[in-house]
């Protein structure tokens, strides 16, 4: 290969890196976007909290030291590890839910492709606070499987799924307060 195609090369490189740091500058703002976005479809996905299922609530204590890091990269590698266990949640044995499908597939589609974003950016800015991500993605891990076991133990059905839904929207509410933040 010549100069002139190694130079071509390196400035195609060049410029996808400055796109990439570019997105991911953007970043907050369009997880603001986001989860508006996410927020107005939960709402939109299903009716007002069915009264019936008011005294089977349930408190899985998110665990709001993982988006308190000083570290802007842990905070998004936390966020990107709460999207997907969103997306992991919103996707499976929603046969007793009685959500609107098209809505409820815009809602994980806009969380699939926040995923990809943000698995682009932490990957980039890969840093040296692996301890803490490990802390933090264990913490959510926790979290989320007793939102699992809680629908599996009341066989998803209607009630274990509103009360889900409440409970992502708190979640999704936390970032958004966050992300606002920084």
């Amino acid at each position: 290969m010549n100069a002139f195609g190694l130079i071509q090369i390196g400035l195609i490189l060049s410029s996808t890196t400055i796109i990439s740091s570019l997105q991911c500058n953007h970043l907050p703002f369009q997880q603001r976007k986001v989860i508006e976005n996410s927020l107005r479809l939960l709402d939109k996905m299903g009716k007002e909290f069915p009264q019936q299922c008011l005294r089977e609530k349930m408190s899985f204590r998110f665990p709001t030291q993982v988006l308190q890091p000083r570290q802007k990269e842990t905070v998004g590698a936390a966020i990107e590890e709460i999207f997907q266990h969103i997306f992991y949640i919103f996707s499976k044995n929603l046969t007793l839910a009685a959500w609107d499908r098209t809505v409820l597939d815009q809602f994980q589609n806009g969380l699939y492709l926040q995923i990809e974003q943000l698995e682009a950016c932490v990957i980039e800015k890969h840093t040296q606070h692996c301890q803490s991500k490990e802390v933090s993605r264990l913490k959510l891990k926790k979290y989320f499987q007793k939102i699992d076991c809680f629908l599996k133990d009341k066989q998803h059905d209607l009630c274990s799924w509103e009360i889900s839904r409440a409970e992502m929207r708190r979640c999704l509410q936390l970032i958004d307060k966050v992300t606002r933040k920084l």
